[in-house]
């Protein structure tokens, strides 16, 4: 009953802490909030100069005195001060005039240790939480995506997110099983980079790696191939120069990140209780996170897997729609799907 009065008077929200981005949803409006996962910072002071889209464009153009980093790395903490600077600005953003500090519920990674869950419930308290629960993303990214996850039945869930790809089955509001890899969309970004450097001896950006694989990364054959002019650096003269780059280019750069994903895909599969794998015959498994838009990553895992794939609707806004309706049904469902609510 105290909790319940303690709502009155907070604003209690779900947050996608995410490696490439952060969304955070807050109760009864939704997501109101989706910003990078970058922090720029004075390099002597370590002073905060800027946060979310603003810090991103700076990345790969500050000058000396002025870094932008990103505090989140495969999923997990990277730096604790810069996220807990991070968390702090992302709360305050979206924090209503209310009198009490907000509950929280953080989606992590399946696979993190417990000193990485401390360090995740640490920062968002000293950012101004006033309790913080954790939701493995995958149960959050099938909540998210609307997935029936307390029927006695295979829900499978594939979470391509920017550090990590989550592999989960889950039935009866429980994960029968789960895989996670630290691999995702920065693996394809970084890729590319190489790619670049292997084959053209172009020096590029994390943010032109990146804008390459949304303009014209795909994971399988495409109906018709692209093409995308690309500018960096010539790493042998020095001199700035502009190459034309095709998409089956691209693909074959990506070939062996894809294959990881595919392989967890694959690997969780096998681990599935029988009765369960003649569920997913008929039901397939659905792609969430900013992976899930690879152009052909459904087909490709449609071909290897030999199972039905669904993109979901809304992918980037799955795991936190998933902390929404876990907020929503805070005293019923949250004692079922959140790991490790409490210390």
């Amino acid at each position: 009953m105290w909790r319940n009065l303690l709502g009155l008077f907070s604003n209690d929200i779900g947050i996608d802490l995410g490696t490439a981005n952060t969304l955070v949803y807050s109760k009864d409006k939704g997501i109101v909030l989706r910003e990078p996962s970058v922090v720029a910072i004075h390099s002597a002071t370590r002073r905060v100069l800027a946060v979310g889209d603003e810090a991103k464009k700076m990345l790969g153009r500050t000058p000396g005195n002025i870094t932008a980093i990103r505090p989140m790395k495969d999923g997990v903490i990277a730096d604790f001060d810069i996220t807990e600077a991070m968390l702090r600005y992302f709360i305050k953003k979206v924090q209503t005039a209310k009198i009490i500090p907000p509950r929280v519920v953080i989606a992590i990674p399946s696979g993190i240790t417990e000193v990485e869950k401390r360090a995740v419930k640490e920062s968002a308290t000293h950012a101004g939480a006033r309790e913080v629960m954790l939701l493995e993303e995958p149960m959050a990214a099938a909540i998210g995506v609307g997935l029936p996850v307390e029927e006695p039945a295979a829900n499978m869930i594939v979470d391509i997110g920017g550090g990590t790809t989550e592999v989960a089955i889950i039935s009866l509001a429980g994960v029968v099983y789960a895989r996670s890899i630290r691999v995702g969309g920065d693996e394809l970004d970084a890729a590319i980079i190489n790619y670049m450097k292997r084959a053209y001896n172009l020096l590029i950006g994390e943010r032109t790696g990146e804008e390459i694989k949304l303009r014209v990364g795909s994971a399988n054959t495409l109906d018709e191939e692209m093409t995308i002019e690309v500018k960096g650096r010539d790493s042998v003269a020095g001199l700035p120069k502009t190459i034309m780059i095709s998409s089956q280019e691209i693909r074959e750069a990506l070939s062996d990140t894809v294959s990881a994903i595919t392989e967890a895909v694959r690997s969780a599969l096998e681990r599935c209780p029988p009765e369960l794998s003649a569920d997913l015959v008929d039901r397939g498994f659905v792609l969430a996170g900013g992976g899930a838009l690879l152009r052909g990553v459904d087909r490709l895992l449609c071909e290897r897997t030999g199972l039905p794939v669904t993109i979901a609707d809304d992918p980037l806004s799955a795991v936190a729609n998933g902390t929404g309706a876990v907020l929503a049904e805070l005293n019923d469902l949250l004692p079922y799907v959140t790991s490790n609510a409490k210390d």
